[in-house]
């Protein structure tokens, strides 16, 4: 868990760096999908496990690709230009709260405790408290809300529109999670591949710095933490594998002021509280009484294709949760 949090907390680090030495945030989307699927596709071949077949299923993918992997990614690098990588986290990290929202709007969320509905307050108060629109942008905290913050609060949004959809779309296709989370990010590197022409940016004004940040950030913090969320959800469960997603911002705002010498202050730290507390809350689910009070059998929770899929995506903290309670979501 310590591992997994790490390596995912550190992404926003080695986009920041990747974009410092030359590479364009479209860039970092195609080489961090392309590295991250070759990652998942020598695992999937290790582990025996085919890729999806019909055209049916790889047209599912093509949306599930550029809602989850292309979009944000490409947000995210755009929107840590301007922003700080710590900050940066935090707004990955209200993924859960846009996704009770759309949950509500839609008609399909169904845990109506009123302890969610308090957390999704308490979690866009806390963007409030962190941005406070009511004061002077403060250019020396890096919290000013500009156009950097709307791509990350824009990059979260995706990924609870993408994990919605991949609940309903991808979860009893047949395919192992390895394999089928391999051709997404396939999917995702030609997706902005086909981009490049549009806004890629140059490819003479990067240097070796940056192709060792994006590596690490394809190969580590993209197919690696797939591998180990997926153990994880094996070993402890859904639940057990979402507490993950509180640890990221702690991990991304202390790499971002020890390691890029990023500022702080008291009422960014406060804001960032008060989100996770908000994100927290969101995920109560009340228990229901059984009938039965014989002893059950227990066995290994089985990951769903959806809670692995959401997993392959990122280096933000709604990428360890799922969004759908059927999907064995906390």
């Amino acid at each position: 868990m310590a591992v997994l949090a790490l390596l995912w907390g550190s992404g926003f680090l080695w986009t920041k760096l990747a974009l410092r030495h030359g590479l364009s945030p479209l860039q970092i989307t195609v080489l961090r999908s392309a590295l991250g699927a070759a990652v998942l596709l020598v695992l999937a071949r290790s582990a025996r496990q085919r890729l999806p077949r019909g055209s049916a299923i790889w047209l599912r993918l093509v949306v599930a690709a550029f809602l989850c992997n292309t979009l944000p990614f490409f947000l995210t690098a755009l929107g840590v230009q301007s922003v700080g990588s710590g900050l940066a986290g935090v707004l990955n990290a209200t993924t859960p709260l846009w996704s009770l929202l759309i949950g509500l709007a839609a008609g399909t969320e169904r845990g109506r405790h009123p302890l969610r509905f308090g957390g999704l307050l308490l979690g866009f108060a806390g963007v409030l408290l962190i941005f406070s629109p009511w004061q002077a942008a403060s250019a020396q905290h890096g919290a000013g809300f500009g156009w950097g913050a709307l791509a990350l609060l824009g990059a979260a949004a995706s990924y609870a529109v993408a994990f919605t959809y991949m609940g309903r779309v991808l979860t009893d296709t047949g395919t192992e999670p390895l394999a089928l989370s391999a051709a997404q990010l396939g999917v995702a590197a030609v997706l902005s591949t086909l981009a490049l022409p549009a806004g890629g940016g140059t490819t003479d004004g990067f240097d070796v710095l940056a192709l060792a940040a994006v590596a690490v950030l394809g190969v580590f913090c993209t197919g690696l933490t797939f591998h180990l969320n997926y153990r994880l959800i094996a070993i402890e469960g859904a639940t057990g594998a979402a507490t993950v997603g509180y640890l990221l911002p702690v991990v991304s705002t202390a790499l971002g002021v020890l390691v890029l010498d990023e500022a702080w202050s008291m009422r960014t730290v406060a804001g960032m509280l008060v989100v996770l507390a908000g994100v927290f809350l969101t995920r109560y689910h009340r228990e229901r009484p059984t009938r039965s009070t014989a002893p059950v059998p227990a066995r290994a929770p089985t990951p769903t294709t959806a809670t692995a899929v959401v997993a392959a995506t990122t280096a933000g903290a709604a990428e360890t949760t799922t969004t759908r309670d059927r999907a064995n979501g906390p």
